[in-house]
């Protein structure tokens, strides 16, 4: 499926490049630049990344799922990057709200 249509980016090639990057470091925190980055691509609209989010928290959860990780140590990472990914939506709303004020 083509999650990122500036880019011709498939759910497939972002699910591969997060295995990669947790391969490298499971317990490293992974957003979507990172995700990009590692693709050597960047984000253009932007419209792709809650997707890549989404993506992002379910593969590492089934990478977990098959490691030997202890649930205390998915579900302590898995709350820790769903905050991570409510604040990045709360701060990314204010933004825009101070944005559409000033305007």
């Amino acid at each position: 499926m083509l999650v990122c249509s500036c880019n011709f980016i498939t759910e497939k090639d972002i699910e591969d490049t997060i295995v990669a990057l947790l391969d490298e470091d499971c317990w490293q925190l992974i957003v979507p630049a990172k995700v990009y980055h590692a693709m050597e691509k960047r984000g253009r609209c932007c419209g792709c990344f809650p997707n890549v989010v989404d993506i992002i928290i379910r593969t590492t959860e089934q990478y977990h799922g098959r490691r030997d990780s202890t649930d205390v140590e998915i579900f302590d990472f898995m709350a820790r990057l769903k905050q991570f990914h409510e604040d990045n939506r709360r701060a990314d709303l204010e933004r825009r709200q101070k944005g559409h004020r000033a305007a």
